[in-house]
């Protein structure tokens, strides 16, 4: 594998990461449950630990499975503590996920010394090295065909259920109404960021993973409120960043006298300046195009008197 194709596939892995992320993402965001896509990015780290202590291996099945149940988990339980409990939605996720945080932390170092589990690139990711661990003789990533399923995965159910997860984000009593299970879609959604959460872990870790949930959809709702405009625009911001920031963890460091820095933090860095833009110049919500059009009411105002 040459260079030029080894950062092809980088980008390529980020970007179909980043938009897999993306999809579900837009449906936090509308719900108003952006720290849930934090809390359960952090909270399937036992699922993944007792996997691998089970298991004995990274194979992505029991991964998944084991991320599907935590992340289920912790939206029970932020659930059940915010009702039974009489605490803010806010401060039970607080609870449950530094909670199972804390518990994950001590079953991967736990784990680690059973199976080739590097603590770290669970935090952070390797999608530097991803296009090192290809499928069989060909030189397609690993991480490619994960992340590649998990963005396939996401799409079909989001197109199958695209009426029922647009009612329920909006309306959940009306759903209900309508014979559409709110909190069967809650929980489904709630399994969709889990198991992207996992397929996204080896590529930019648990961190990482929460600006791709989140930033490309706000960015996303800053230019439009159609929901399958907002579902592309984050999809093609999420995507871009993934271009943006492998360039950038190119090129930016030497600007300052360093060595390349992480791809991945990168993505991040450059999906909140997508989002700045968007948030400065967007043509309906912008900060600047909001004032420029305050601005000229005012002047307007001023001449009309005179006139």
């Amino acid at each position: 594998m040459n260079w030029t194709s080894f950062d092809t596939w980088i980008v390529v892995v980020g970007a179909l990461c980043a938009v897999a992320c993306a999809l579900p993402g837009c449906f936090l965001v509308l719900r108003k449950m952006s720290m849930m896509g934090d809390a359960i990015s952090h909270a399937v780290l036992p699922g993944l630990a007792i996997a691998f202590l089970i298991t004995g291996t990274r194979a992505s099945v029991p991964m998944f499975f084991g991320a599907a149940i935590a992340g289920v988990l912790t939206a029970l339980f932020t659930q059940w503590i915010a009702r039974f409990g009489n605490v803010d939605r806010g401060a039970a996720m607080g609870i449950v996920f530094t909670t199972l945080f804390a518990i994950g932390l001590i079953l991967i170092r736990q784990a680690a010394d059973k199976v080739d589990l590097d603590p770290g690139c669970v935090l952070y990711g390797a999608l530097e090295m991803t296009p090192l661990d290809t499928v069989g003789s060909t030189d397609i990533p690993r991480a490619a065909i994960v992340n590649g399923g998990a963005l396939l995965a996401n799409l079909a159910i989001i197109c199958v259920l695209f009426k029922e997860f647009r009612l329920s984000a909006f309306d959940g009593a009306l759903a209900d109404t309508l014979g559409y299970s709110s909190q069967f879609l809650h929980y489904l959604l709630m399994t969709m960021v889990a198991v992207t959460t996992v397929a996204a872990f080896e590529s930019v870790g648990s961190i990482i993973v929460i600006s791709m949930l989140i930033v490309p959809p706000a960015t996303a709702l800053l230019l439009t409120r159609k929901l399958p405009a907002m579902l592309m625009i984050a999809s093609l911001a999420a995507a871009g960043s993934a271009v943006i920031g492998h360039i950038g963890a190119l090129v930016v460091p030497a600007w300052f006298g360093m060595d390349a820095t992480t791809t991945s933090g990168m993505i991040a860095l450059a999906a909140g300046v997508l989002f700045t833009l968007a948030w400065l110049f967007s043509p309906t919500e912008g900060i600047v195009v909001k004032r420029f059009r305050r601005g000229k009411v005012e002047i307007e105002d001023r001449v009309s008197p005179a006139i």
